[in-house]
């Protein structure tokens, strides 16, 4: 089976106006995933979690850059991420590859109206006009659970509240049917009971879509749930990549061990502080 996402030594860098490359922030990243597959990217604050995941979208803003491969496969052949036109990459981000944001305030426009935002990549990816492309708008809305769909289109992101506008968000990143979804720390600016429904919503929409996933986190018990696999980076440096259920059983770094043996103190320790709340 052809990789849908390859990676072979990925990195990210600074690079100054007069061309002179900095260290690297994140060094030398590499793994397959294959379609349908669910992979977890965690690690402290700082570890590259976000920039590997921006440099596979072709996301970076100067002055950082990527080398190395991010090799996409798609209905036309093999993109590489890291060396493709702008042109290139607008055809391919939202239609192959999309992603949802941990703040949704920052990567949906409050100039514009929910459904003409939910309208663009429908028409552009899509081809849709007319009446089907508002129907679209509506089905959109209405598959993340949204109620009122009607009302929400007419909305825009100031007029809903933090949960619905990540809802929204979910929305956009899924309209042009992408096959691979990226979703960095997606719920970490939500309160608690909100976090719940977005995860279970992001995990009926892969598992109905027989979508690819690469869900970036660190919250280790939160990506355990989830995926398949999951790629464990410390300071820009890939330290384990393992199956989930053999990182948490039997983590080979040093570590990995410390997240697994954190996480389940935690684990331990909050049943404590709701049975005293």
């Amino acid at each position: 089976m052809t990789a849908l996402l390859t990676l072979d030594h990925l990195g990210v860098r600074f690079q100054s106006a007069d061309g002179a490359a900095h260290s690297d922030l994140v060094e030398s990243v590499s793994f397959a995933l294959q379609p349908g597959e669910r992979l977890g990217i965690i690690g402290e604050s700082g570890s590259g979690k976000s920039l590997t995941a921006l440099a596979i979208l072709g996301l970076l803003a100067h002055p950082l850059v990527a080398h190395g491969h991010a090799l996409l496969t798609t209905p036309s052949g093999e993109v590489d991420v890291v060396t493709a036109s702008q042109r290139r990459l607008d055809g391919v981000r939202g239609s192959v590859v999309s992603a949802v944001f941990q703040e949704p305030l920052a990567s949906l426009d409050p100039l514009m109206r929910i459904g003409k935002q939910l309208a663009w990549p429908l028409s552009h990816h899509r081809g849709l006009r007319g009446d089907a492309l508002r129907r679209a708008v509506l089905d959109a809305l209405v598959d993340v659970q949204l109620t009122n769909p009607e009302r929400i289109a007419r909305s825009y992101i100031h007029e809903i509240s933090g949960g619905q506008r990540q809802r929204v968000a979910i929305a956009l990143a899924l309209a042009a049917e992408p096959r691979l979804l990226i979703a960095d720390e997606p719920t970490t600016a939500l309160d608690v009971t909100v976090q719940a429904g977005v995860l279970e919503l992001l995990q009926r929409e892969v598992e109905e879509r027989g979508m690819t996933l690469i869900f970036v986190s660190h919250d280790l018990p939160v990506v355990a749930g989830i995926t398949d696999r999951v790629l464990v980076l410390r300071g820009g440096r890939q330290i384990e990549l393992a199956d989930t259920t053999t990182l948490l059983t039997a983590p080979a770094a040093t570590y990995t061990q410390t997240l697994v043996a954190a996480s389940r103190q935690l684990d331990a320790f909050l049943p404590t502080i709701e049975g005293a709340s």
